[in-house]
């Protein structure tokens, strides 16, 4: 009985083929990475550490890294950068599956090196986008670019997702499809009253940086009438959803609707009670939810080409 030996090109195959077989739970990763980045991000804010490292990239003249002179407020801030490297890895990680995934002869390899690779791109961007609100002492306008360049992110994560493991959709009818279309524009917007609201309260980062001018309790309005669109938006999707027998689409809308509702149960506590830092990084979290959800709503929609 003769020994079968690996040839160089067996070895190669075989480690082409491991590496394809981590892309979805490197995707999973970059999704959770990226949703966690959001709350870490808000955390800084929160706690006053905008400028915990007043410079960047430096967090000091005179130094990378943060010293004992700068507090506690300098810990959090370089701890937060520091994150940005483990966003880097797994993104980086997750390229190479994709591109394995690629050489493998996988149907969807090409789609999933695209995304892959501007979400590879959008951790160093948003890392230079970091560094400017820094720079700007914290303008809340490029704060809330950031924030919201973090959100595309997020659903560029849930479309590499919904590349590897599509689920089977039947078609929607045209006036479904743009219903969607219109609760996905809508949340977005919703979305960005909410970082106008941010950058019009009380935590701004730091106590020196300036605010947005506007008066919160106006604008607080403004998103919560956003909200309520938004929420009545998708209330139809759904309804239109299950009475189509639309499964997927209905699960969709449904999740979408459980966040709304977590979110907008959230955002009222936290406006009557003076906006508390936890209820207030709940709601951060939420925000990245909701823009997760939004993308699957759209694809659950979305006719399979």
């Amino acid at each position: 009985m003769t020994q079968q030996v690996d040839t160089p090109v067996g070895e190669q195959r075989g480690l082409v083929d491991r590496a394809a077989a981590l892309l979805w739970p490197a995707a999973i990763a970059n999704l959770v990475a990226n949703i966690g980045i959001v709350v870490t991000g808000g955390a800084v804010r929160l706690t006053g550490s905008g400028l915990g490292c007043p410079t960047w990239p430096r967090c000091t003249e005179e130094s990378y890294v943060a010293h004992g002179a700068l507090g506690w407020h300098g810990v959090i801030e370089f701890g937060n950068r520091l994150l940005t490297f483990v966003l880097v890895a797994i993104a980086i990680g997750c390229w190479l599956a994709a591109l394995a995934s690629r050489q493998r002869g996988d149907t969807r390899g090409g789609r999933s090196v695209v995304l892959s690779t501007v979400i590879a791109l959008g951790v160093p961007a948003q890392a230079v986008l970091g560094g400017i609100t820094v720079l700007t002492d914290l303008n809340p306008w490029v704060v809330s670019l950031h924030l919201l360049v973090s959100m595309a992110i997020i659903g560029v994560c849930v479309l590499l997702l919904d590349n590897l493991r599509p689920l089977a959709r039947p078609r929607v009818t045209p006036r479904l499809w743009w219903t969607v279309v219109a609760t996905f524009v809508v949340g977005w917007v919703v979305l960005y009253l909410g970082t106008v609201v941010t950058g019009s309260g009380p935590h701004s980062g730091d106590l020196e940086s300036r605010r947005t001018g506007l008066d919160p309790r106006i604008m607080s309005h403004v998103h919560a009438w956003s909200v309520y669109l938004l929420v009545g938006l998708t209330a139809v999707v759904l309804f239109l959803a299950v009475r189509s027998r639309l499964r997927v689409l209905a699960r969709a809308a449904t999740l979408l609707l459980v966040v709304e509702l977590l979110q907008g149960v959230v955002g009222f506590v936290q406006y009557f009670n003076d906006l508390p830092e936890l209820l207030v990084g709940l709601h951060m979290l939420g925000a990245a939810l909701t823009s997760a959800t939004l993308t699957w709503l759209v694809l659950a929609a979305r006719p399979r080409s």
